[in-house]
């Protein structure tokens, strides 16, 4: 009679436990719900686990896809700072490749079990019920929740189903919080490369430059939010028209901020050299520890006497540049002098032939993103098709012919956004009029 009454004490204790620990966890999951921050969430998950099945110690290990790993991120109680596993290691890195919960009723005779981590802070782990925690909309892991140290006896399959059912939950509590703070991070990101890209086009030149025989213009499209290419106009302290191209390897905020380095530079370098040369030597020395993992720059600078209309330039390994003679009606390009910056310096061994600008001339430099764009087909634009069109257009102002040669590059190509920047620039000497 004595054991009759003992079991049914026990079995009214053990429901009595349960509804608790159900009570618990719908209280637990109405709170999830309520909370608003990832943090919050990760430990309302490890401390209203450890509390609703009556253990020891919780710990909730995140699973970081980048380098396969576990890793402690809310914790009870835990001596270190961190515990970092591989996906494949130990009972946790067991749970979260079988996507299945385990108990392990004996962790030192289960040969899964590793005891450094006990070895290392003095606790002596008796019990270990561990669940996957898993994305429910595209199944992926998120993590993996264990419970060590039942306070009365073992996990049993009660625990193992209350705590299967909280994962799920938990599991759509954490993948809200972790797609509010991508949301939140993908709009950051936005509002700072929106910063940076009219920081970028704040070093454009914001007028044109008042030589009265030649009128200018230019266009400029990044294939992302901010771009490897640039280009200037500077009057030089001789009076000449200093005009700058340059075009960084890549694309993107890399090569953006290498570029705005290389403009600092050239402002300051074109109060100190003499002639283009001169300053793309200068420029080479400077720009050379910015130039790295294989990174390159070709860059074009020119020198223009509005008396003489001579061009005279360096040219580091850029093109298009052409100069498009209007009595002739041809083009002929402004070859390389060099090697882009980045690489050995090298001369090309010819002297450079310095055109000179005749009523109704056309300098086009452009960036080869303009020239490398492909149709739907797959053909190239290429040089020999833009000075075609240069050809056909030059009797257009400077704006017009920016303008016709955009509209042609646009609609040769149905990609979008671009594979590379593109920018354009028009140098025209005013035809005589009678």
């Amino acid at each position: 009679m004595l054991l009759m009454n003992d079991a049914a004490t026990l079995h009214l204790h053990a429901s009595h436990s349960r509804i608790s620990a159900l009570s618990r966890m719908l209280e637990l999951v109405l709170e999830l719900n309520n909370l608003s921050d990832l943090a919050a969430v990760l430990e309302a998950v490890t401390c209203g686990a450890c509390d609703a099945v009556e253990c020891e110690r919780a710990s909730l290990f995140l699973h970081d896809p980048q380098t396969r790993e576990l890793y402690t991120h809310s914790t009870t109680e835990l001596e270190i700072e961190e515990i970092r596993l591989p996906m494949d290691r130990g009972i946790i890195g067991h749970v979260a490749m079988q996507r299945m919960p385990l108990v392990v009723p004996d962790p030192p005779a289960d040969p899964r079990w590793s005891p450094a981590f006990d070895e290392q802070t003095g606790y002596r782990t008796r019990n270990v019920l561990a669940v996957p925690v898993i994305s429910k909309s595209d199944g992926r892991l998120l993590g993996v929740l264990q419970l060590l140290n039942k306070h009365h006896g073992h996990f049993e399959s009660f625990d193992v189903q209350l705590m299967q059912a909280f994962a799920l939950h938990a599991g759509s509590a954490m993948e809200r919080q972790l797609l509010q703070v991508a949301a939140q991070q993908a709009e950051d990101f936005k509002r700072s490369i929106e910063m940076a890209r009219q920081i970028q086009m704040g070093f454009l030149p914001k007028g044109r430059p008042e030589f009265p025989l030649y009128e200018v213009a230019a266009w400029w499209e990044p294939a992302e939010y901010v771009s490897g290419d640039y280009y200037d106009w500077i009057v030089l302290p001789d009076g000449r028209l200093g005009v700058v191209l340059g075009d960084v390897s890549g694309h993107g905020m890399a090569a953006s901020l290498i570029m705005a380095s290389v403009r600092a530079m050239i402002h300051v370098l074109s109060r100190l050299a003499t002639t283009p040369a001169d300053m793309m030597e200068l420029l080479q020395d400077a720009v050379q520890t910015d130039l790295v993992d294989g990174r390159f720059l070709t860059l074009l600078l020119l020198a223009i006497d509005p008396e003489t209309h001579c061009v005279e330039f360096a040219n580091a390994g850029h093109a298009p540049a052409m100069h498009f003679k209007a009595a002739k009606g041809t083009c002929r390009r402004l070859e390389a002098t060099r090697t882009p910056l980045g690489f050995p310096a090298m001369a090309t061994g010819r002297l450079p032939i310095y055109p000179v600008m005749q009523p109704g001339d056309v300098l086009v430099l452009g960036t080869d993103g303009l020239i490398e764009i492909h149709d739907a087909n797959g053909h190239i634009f290429g040089t020999k098709r833009l000075e075609q069109l240069i050809a056909r257009h030059a009797h257009l102002s400077a704006d017009e012919l920016a303008q016709a040669l955009r509209k042609e590059v646009f609609n040769f190509s149905p990609t979008r956004p671009f594979a590379d920047d593109m920018t354009l620039l028009i140098i025209k000497r005013k035809p005589v009029t009678l």
